[in-house]
């Protein structure tokens, strides 16, 4: 396992599939994340205007050396007024995957 520390993750989530695998091409095709993961079957529980909300989302985990892009990008084709985006710093991992993740984020190299 090798460090690599510029290689982020962003979490967010979604209502809808078509949003959301939308929102995850155009991350993927603008270079702003080397691959986005779209999990269904989640339930959100929180509190929204001073009421208790539920809801059943999407799950987004973007892997990406550019978070301050991709987290501005991910805001504006957001479909929430405040959407979540949550990064987390990414601690290790195989170092091919690391290696490819950063070179698919590079928009010089391609």
């Amino acid at each position: 396992m090798t460090s690599r520390p510029d290689l982020k993750l962003l979490i967010s989530t979604l209502p809808e599939r078509d949003v959301a695998e939308r929102i995850a091409e155009i991350m993927v095709e603008e270079r702003l994340a080397a691959c986005v993961q779209v999990l269904p079957g989640l339930t959100s529980i929180y509190r929204w205007e001073g009421k208790i909300e539920r809801g059943e989302e999407l799950l987004l985990l973007v892997k990406t050396t550019r978070p301050g892009a991709c987290m501005a990008r991910l805001e504006t084709l957001h479909p929430y007024d405040v959407p979540e985006i949550l990064v987390v710093d990414v601690d290790g991992g195989l170092t091919a995957y690391l290696d490819w993740a950063s070179s698919e984020c590079d928009p010089e190299k391609h």
